[in-house]
């Protein structure tokens, strides 16, 4: 060992050196972790969805429309509660270990913990005390057991979300990954389980409807278990991998919290404006359904074939788009740290192009198969019943796309704040036109409003976004491309089910014809221009200049880990 300047070499690489190549010489993990998360996603709604089939044949829309009521006050509360805190977690703590500073991230996942289960704690005390009265407030009384029953499960995602922020921060996507499907599996088996079980007793609907939930509860208590023990084993191995210096720093746990705030406050409310909204949306579809003189199963039947049918078809495209988007705010807050906004800019449109080419396809193919659709995976009474909601409804997950894209591009620009404004905007869009269509069209005016006020909220932030950032998308390659591709896929697919339908039947000729559709799409945008490889590879930042860069470093840093060995 000698002395160069007062830091340590060892054969010619000071420390600082030998962990920036350690840095680089590490895959992407980045880009690996939303790869992990992808899938994970991917599962989990493939999970949902094989939830929800079988619960349409056992339950029916009416005690789906009981479960739902139910799940839409605990998605709000679920929101509210952990939505922005976690990813408090994880910037503080990515920001402490890259320094690191380690005992300061030890400090803030301790801290963070003791918040999450006061908040867990409390959120779940209301949930199942106040059952009763959030149940009357939603105008589904017979929904406080099922609120009840999954009351419990704040808790234990409560603390889940405070373990996943700490994995996260660290890089390591795995843990949150698998304890998300932990839980759509035990939601998935329990819940099938147990709503058997409560219909061979003979029970009610709304008790079988509260059986059914109890998957959910079990589902957050296996995930929690699972995280808990990757976080014993685990101890510190994350937060120090990628450190050779340790810092001894412990904040004061006032800055600790001021930061948690600073940070999560905007994310969580304009998350939870949109919940909000949904519960106000639950409230409003059954309160003026039964004042047209239905009564409160009728209605409870209505609204679970809404939301049991229509809208989990309506939140699959949008999955394939959020990784482009948790990739957006790292890559544009170092695109603007380094004064670089031209390469912000270029990230901004090639992104929203991105979502523009896996947006509208999506969307205008369920508009035009929605019924051969639902009816694939569905009962057709209820998959007849559902599919003008999803017609309606489908066009509407193209702008959740776009607000996927435009929230990351503001939250990386540092202007977290302006999605709160546009989510606020359309909260009360939404409201007002409910009020209106229901009264008007019956349920058919719930996804219309939806409609309505996700355009609202897209055009404000874009508005932001081009202001701020100063994007200048081509009309004809940006939109007018993916546009008249998705137009011909959508050809292709009425074209091939209309022509083998009747000769093989409904099912799988919607199977064959989503098959062609996709193909003729894949074509036609490769064809057009509108997309290419290298852009798709570099909106992830795994191009081949950048895999030969990680290369070389690989090589070099095993080169001097031998020298240091010898």
């Amino acid at each position: 060992m000698v002395k160069n300047h007062g830091e340590d070499k060892i054969y010619g690489k000071t420390k600082t050196e030998l962990n920036e190549k350690s840095r680089l010489n590490k895959p992407n993990s980045f880009v690996s972790g939303v790869l992990v998360l992808t899938i994970s996603n991917l599962l989990v709604k493939m999970a949902g969805l094989l939830f929800k089939i079988p619960m349409n044949y056992i339950v029916g829309d009416t005690g789906m429309g009981y479960y739902n009521s139910a799940y839409s006050v605990y998605s709000f509360f679920y929101m509210l509660s952990t939505s922005g805190l976690p990813i408090a977690i994880s910037v503080m703590v990515s920001e402490n270990r890259a320094q690191a500073k380690l005992t300061a991230a030890k400090a803030v996942y301790r801290i963070a913990l003791i918040i999450f289960v006061l908040t867990g704690l409390a959120v779940c005390l209301l949930m199942f005390f106040g059952a009763s009265p959030l149940a009357r407030l939603i105008k589904s009384d017979r929904s406080y057991i099922s609120i009840a029953v999954i009351a419990p499960t704040m808790l234990f995602i409560c603390i889940s979300s405070a373990i996943r922020g700490y994995f996260q921060g660290c890089g390591n996507m795995v843990p949150t990954a698998v304890s998300q499907l932990i839980e759509a599996v035990g939601k998935l088996l329990v819940g099938i389980a147990a709503a058997s079980y409560a219909i061979g007793k003979g029970y009610e609907i709304h008790i079988i409807a509260a059986y059914a939930a109890s998957g959910l509860t079990i589902g957050s208590i296996g995930g929690w278990i699972y995280l808990a023990l990757a976080r014993i084993i685990r101890r510190d191995k994350d937060l120090m991998s990628d450190n050779l210096n340790i810092i001894n720093d412990r904040p004061q746990t006032k800055d600790v919290i001021a930061r948690f705030i600073k940070i999560s406050l905007p994310v969580t409310l304009s998350s939870s404006v949109m919940s909000l909204t949904n519960m106000i949306d639950t409230a409003l579809i059954q309160r003026i359904l039964q004042g047209s003189g239905m009564t409160e199963e009728a209605a409870a039947t209505l609204f679970g074939n809404y939301t049991s049918l229509a809208v989990p078809m309506f939140n699959l495209p949008p999955v394939f788009v959020y990784p482009i988007a948790y990739s957006l705010v790292p890559a544009i807050s170092s695109s603007l740290a380094a004064a670089d906004y031209q390469k912000a800019r270029e990230k901004t449109e090639a992104s929203l192009r991105y979502s523009f080419i896996i947006g509208l396809p999506c969307a205008l193919g369920m508009a035009v198969l929605a019924d051969q659709i639902l009816c694939l995976f569905y009962k057709e009474s209820s998959a007849h019943l559902a599919s003008p909601l999803l017609t309606c409804l489908a066009p509407s997950s193209f702008f959740v796309c776009i607000l996927a894209v435009t929230n990351s591009v503001l939250q990386g620009s540092g202007k977290e704040k302006l999605p709160v404004i546009s989510m606020l905007c359309g909260a009360v869009v939404k409201c007002v036109s409910s009020v209106v269509l229901l009264e008007h069209f019956g349920i058919i005016g719930a996804p219309l409003s939806t409609f309505i006020c996700y355009l609202v909220v897209t055009v404000i932030n874009m508005a932001f976004v081009a202001k701020h950032i100063g994007i200048e998308l081509t009309f004809v390659k940006s939109l007018l491309k993916p546009l008249v591709s998705s137009f011909g896929c959508c050809a292709a697919a009425a074209f091939t089910y209309d022509m083998t339908a009747e000769y093989i039947g409904s099912k799988l000729s919607c199977a064959i014809a989503i098959i062609a559709a996709v193909g003729i799409y894949m074509f036609l945008i490769l064809f057009s221009g509108a997309v290419t490889k290298n852009e798709i590879m570099a909106i992830l930042g795994n191009n081949k200049k950048d895999f030969d860069n990680r290369k070389d470093n690989k090589i070099e840093y095993k080169r001097t880990q031998e020298q240091t060995q010898n």
